[in-house]
């Protein structure tokens, strides 16, 4: 019952952001989401988004293989179907967003918060968590199994256990 508040409270959040209009910080650093139509899918890989405010963007079936997201700003972002293989995403909050079937192998998230993220169905092979929060997270119990194999550290910023983020035995 508390798993089913937890995720419903989540969808809630999930889609109220994604009706409503995405809330881009106005800097000099900002994308748009209309930023990348005038990509190829080449071109997006090993793309730099280092210390980019992004919040609320939608990468949906982005093809962003080992591009560059340390210390971006990903709150509420969306990566759904996305290729994040090799990505660096260091020192990233990606709290609140959403990664419905995306790649996370070989993915650097070390010291990165996942804050309320969910997380469903992605996968997290050889995947880099030193550090990382998944505090309220939306996992699948074969996500966590496989997570907390690697799981170890503390997030510099929360203040955060990763095994206990993960909830690891």
């Amino acid at each position: 019952m508390k798993y089913f508040f937890r995720l419903s409270a989540i969808l809630l959040l999930f889609i109220s952001c994604v009706v409503s209009t995405p809330a881009i910080a106005a800097s000099s650093s900002s994308v748009t989401p209309s930023a990348f139509s005038e990509f190829s899918p080449e071109e997006l890989r090993n793309k730099d988004f280092s210390g980019k405010t992004l919040q609320s963007v939608d990468f949906a079936k982005v093809e962003l293989e080992e591009a560059d997201f340390s210390n971006a700003d990903l709150r509420g972002a969306v990566f759904n179907a996305s290729n994040l293989g090799k990505a660096n995403l260091r020192g990233a909050d990606f709290s609140y967003g959403f990664a419905y079937l995306t790649n996370f192998d070989g993915a650097d998230l070390t010291d990165s918060i996942f804050q309320e993220t969910i997380l469903s169905f992605s996968t997290f092979r050889d995947t880099k968590i030193t550090g990382a929060d998944f505090s309220l997270a939306v996992l699948e119990k074969w996500q966590v199994k496989q997570l907390c194999a690697n799981a170890e550290g503390v997030n510099p910023k929360t203040g955060v256990d990763t095994r206990d983020s993960l909830g690891c035995p």
